[in-house]
């Protein structure tokens, strides 16, 4: 017995899930097909099958079957587990007839449940109704800003469609998803047709691209920023990573000049001199005027002399005036110390007798030290002589 085939099939608002074809004859891409479906079946249509849908299964994080994180090692990596459901047969004319026939009234069934919602003051948009195909459910796509209490919405209309009735409340991304679209860059809007996941986007983002920061130029239909930023980001990063840094300033052959922009698709880099003129210029060119420029600096700088290196350093600086002999102390400084007694004189020499007017030039300034220090007044609070 051969192993089953694994298949990809889409639903109605680019649903997908992932089936098992147990029959020997391989389904062909775009064949309609009746699946195993929660209480009953439904139809869809081939999208991938073979080795590309197993790829796809483990890469998507979003659907049902691979929305669980692997649990055997603990980590935070995902695995595509067995699918469960199975492709029952190929679908016959009469089935994509009544396929057909339900995809037709569902607008007059989204109609009714907006007036339903309005008469219930519930502040939800339906933006979608989706029959299954043999009737036994009927899904209904909203979007609200906080939690909505439909209970009572759903009694109504379980009561009037004479069916299981489910609401399932998604975001903005989620509803242009399902809908569909034109984005500004004029063709179909990404979340609509290759992108199995919608990630959060931040504004840091749109600052890496260099993008205006005005909302209305960097939004989708839906309100919220561009998909494409997201996946288109990690080639800008890694674009940039060959350019010099915006604002560094560089010493190419017309000296030194300053990186205004870059064109990463392009490969130029638009430099502005000091004197205010500007140019654009190959990054391999640039490249190799900055090498150039390395070489050169550094031979020159190899060749010059010991004393020019000297020079360069001390230049600006003043010379160190000569070591000349030490000051003798002022009086402020010896004031209070005791001048050390003179080197004893030979034996045989005698003393010199002490000079009398020497003594009694030292005594006025003494007077005056102690003046100053009891406040300008001599001893015994007279006033200075």
């Amino acid at each position: 017995m051969s192993l089953p085939q694994l298949v990809e099939v889409r639903f109605k608002g680019n649903r997908k899930a992932y089936f098992e074809w147990h029959e020997s004859e391989p389904l062909r891409l775009q064949e309609p097909v009746i699946v195993e479906a929660e209480r009953g079946a439904d139809l869809g249509f081939v999208n991938a099958v073979g080795a590309i849908a197993q790829l796809k299964c483990d890469r998507c994080q979003g659907c049902a079957l691979n929305g669980q994180k692997e649990r055997d090692h603990g980590d935070s990596q995902r695995r595509a587990p067995e699918p469960t459901r199975k492709v029952l047969r190929r679908a016959s004319p009469a089935d994509r007839k009544t396929a057909d026939d339900l995809r037709r009234g569902e607008d007059d069934v989204r109609r009714s449940v907006r007036e339903k919602a309005g008469t219930h003051n519930l502040p939800m948009k339906v933006s979608d109704a989706e029959w299954q195909w043999d009737r036994n459910k009927l899904t209904v796509y909203f979007t609200a800003e906080k939690r909505v209490d439909f209970r009572s919405l759903v009694r109504d209309l379980a009561s009037q469609f004479r069916t299981r009735i489910e609401l399932r409340q998604i975001g903005v991304r989620d509803e242009a998803a399902r809908l569909g679209g034109i984005g500004r860059c004029g063709r179909e809007l990404c979340s609509a047709t290759f992108l199995n996941e919608l990630r959060p986007i931040g504004l840091h983002i749109a600052k890496d691209q260099r993008l205006s920061l005005n909302p209305s130029q960097i939004s989708g239909p839906c309100g919220r920023l561009l998909c494409c930023l997201r996946f288109e980001h990690e080639f800008y990063v890694t674009s940039r990573k060959r350019f010099p840094k915006e604002g560094k300033v560089l010493t190419t052959s017309k000296g030194l000049e300053k990186v205004w922009s870059l064109d990463i698709f392009r490969d130029r880099v638009t430099l502005r001199a000091e004197d205010g003129s500007s140019r654009i210029v190959e990054l391999a060119v640039l490249k190799a005027e900055i090498a150039t420029q390395a070489a050169g600096s550094g031979g020159q700088a190899a060749g010059t002399s010991v004393a020019e290196r000297t020079d360069a350093r001390t230049h600006g600086r003043t010379e160190k005036p000569e070591r000349t002999e030490r000051p003798e102390r002022t009086d402020a400084r010896t004031h209070g110390r005791t001048e050390p007694a003179p080197a004893p004189e030979p034996a045989d020499t005698q003393p010199p007798t002490p000079d009398a007017s020497a003594a009694d030039a030292t005594a006025p300034r003494r007077r005056r030290r102690r003046k100053r220090r009891r406040g300008g007044r001599g001893e015994g609070g007279s006033p200075p002589a």
